[in-house]
């Protein structure tokens, strides 16, 4: 760990010293601003490595920045004798970002410390308060002997945190509190490498994960034009799109670049070239009332993602609408065909389709993923997750915020997509999150031991203190509803899950798992929250009445 330390530092401080202090136009050097009348520390210069995206800084037309990441390793600091601090960043200007992550090399490697960051708003000038990062996010993800946790580009990281357009950046990383008083760690730059080659205060340095670094993320701006992703949730039948936010329910539960991976034993993966060509291949014809396709050139990843939901739209959809209950009824018989018993299609269990904004609707940049799509064999169980992220944002931030979770999960975590099937925002509107067809059986990365058979469902904030709306309640409700009645499965009842290997279940034993359960159900996590996993008991009781039951 310390001779890791010691090059990563050697080798930014010497490219620091190289490159001249060239604004973030000119140069990937954070540029070195002056203090503010606030009295705010100058921030340092720094290399900033882009490690996606377009060459260059933002320029003034946000349409053109397709999103980007910079990575910046942590670096051993002057130990502050107030916060305990022993790894971070010191003030410094960056280019523009939105959401930030503290990532390392060893994903089974848990961070047994605290992060704290503190950042500058891009409009204002104005720097934040500290603010704690999710450390506990290493559960999330596929499961262990899957391919995708054995392609060899998975990484451990910190939940992603949404802080608004910033441009200045500020990192402490302190560790748990009965680690003990270290000494003093040597400043970097002052000319001597003591503290991160084996001097005084390494030793604590050495118990966080190897390879620390804090990656930022400029999520980029959706085609012009694009609108699904910000309009609001329609309507359901007999109900008001507009209105005052529903009040809880009566009675509400307190239960507490490598070579594409192959599918699963008993599973299967489709290939882009596959999934292109099913358009129109299970004869269900697009709802009435469907957006219109957006025109323009379309990638054949963005036709394969699209393409796989083409029986319930046309190519290029930005929303899938919602259906009255007879008529997702009769797309489950064009869907499931001879797969029906005659009971199942004289009257199936299954909620009304809710409206969902496809991945070309939320803005998905299809080259970010792997090619091909990882399907399990049905759904048998939806695990309910909250993003972690914060909740400072408003709903129409809500394309931003996922395009940032996805550019984190595939670029910063080393993932081969999203890690979630499903998110919801707290407008209660629905995306799409992992390709491969929202009607379909499509694999996840969400409960590590429990990805198969189940999908996985997560609404975007952070809800251990603070209860999510009900709006999003209720469509976490209305999209187990269809999604479970798609496989029959009851919300009010339990199944049998095989764990694939966790911290709670050892990997081939079977558990009795609620048919909707929280993601701290199946791993020993606090996701999704104290105050949202509360909740779960109202949305089976509403998911089975919208399925009829």
């Amino acid at each position: 760990m310390r001779g890791i330390l010691a090059s990563s530092i050697g080798v930014t401080c010497a490219a620091a010293l190289a490159l001249p202090l060239a604004p973030p136009a000119a140069a990937s050097v954070s540029s070195v601003s002056s203090v503010s009348s606030a009295g705010t520390p100058a921030p340092v210069a720094d290399v900033a490595t882009r490690t996606v995206g377009t060459a260059g800084a933002r320029t003034g037309a946000r349409a053109d920045v397709p999103g980007s990441t910079q990575s910046l390793p942590l670096r051993p600091l002057t130990r502050d004798r107030a916060s305990g601090a022993v790894l971070g960043l010191t003030p410094r200007t960056v280019r523009t970002f939105s959401l930030l992550g503290v990532v390392w090399e060893d994903p089974s490697v848990d961070l047994h410390g605290r992060v704290q960051v503190r950042t500058r708003a891009a409009s204002t000038g104005d720097w934040t308060d500290w603010q704690d990062v999710e450390t506990h996010y290493t559960q999330h993800g596929a499961d262990p002997d899957s391919s995708e946790a054995a392609s060899g580009k998975a990484r451990g990281a910190t939940a992603p945190l949404w802080v608004g357009e910033s441009d200045g950046v500020e990192v402490r990383v302190l560790p748990e509190p009965d680690a003990g008083e270290p000494e003093d760690v040597d400043p970097v730059g002052t000319g001597s490498d003591e503290g991160a080659s084996g001097g005084e205060g390494a030793g604590e340095v050495s118990t966080l994960p190897a390879g620390m670094r804090l990656d930022l993320v400029d999520p980029g701006e959706a085609e012009p034009g694009e609108s699904a992703g910000s309009a609001e949730p329609q309507a359901e039948p007999g109900e008001s799109a507009g209105g005052a936010e529903p009040q809880a329910e009566p009675g509400e539960s307190g239960e507490s670049g490598a070579p594409e991976p192959q599918a699963e034993p008993g599973e299967s993966a489709e290939g882009a070239e596959g999934a292109e060509g099913a358009e129109g291949a299970e004869g269900a014809e697009p709802a009435e009332g469907a957006e219109v396709p957006r025109t323009g050139v379309m990638t054949a990843a963005a036709k394969a993602a699209s393409a796989a939901n083409s029986a319930l739209v046309p190519l290029g959809a930005t929303q899938i609408p919602s259906l009255t209950a007879e008529e997702t009824r009769e797309e489950l018989v064009a869907l499931r065909g001879t797969g029906l018993t005659e009971q199942q299609q004289a009257k199936p269990y299954i909620g009304p389709r809710p409206s969902i904004v496809t991945r070309r609707g939320w803005g998905a940049d299809e080259s970010l993923r792997e090619k091909s799509f990882v399907y399990t064999s049905k759904v048998k169980a939806a695990f309910v997750h909250h993003t972690a992220s914060g909740n400072s944002y408003s709903c129409s931030q809500a394309p931003s915020l996922i395009r940032g979770f996805y550019r984190y999960h595939t670029k910063s975590l080393g993932w081969r997509d999203i890690g979630y099937n499903f998110l919801v925002d707290k407008c209660g509107r629905i995306y799409e999150g992992r390709a491969g067809g929202v009607a379909k059986p499509v694999k996840g990365a969400h409960t590590m031991g429990f990805n198969s058979k189940t999908t996985g469902i997560a609404v975007i904030g952070s809800y251990g203190s603070k209860k999510p709306s009900s709006k999003a309640v209720k469509a976490v409700a209305r999209l187990t509803a269809w999604k479970l009645g798609l496989h029959g499965m009851n919300p009010k009842k339990k199944t049998s899950l095989t764990s694939g290997g966790g911290n709670l279940y050892a990997k081939g034993k079977k558990v009795k798992m609620k048919v909707i359960s929280g993601h701290r159900d199946g791993f020993n996590t606090s996701c999704p929250g104290g105050k949202l996993h509360k909740k779960l008991g109202s949305v089976r009781s509403k998911a089975a009445g919208y399925q009829g039951r």
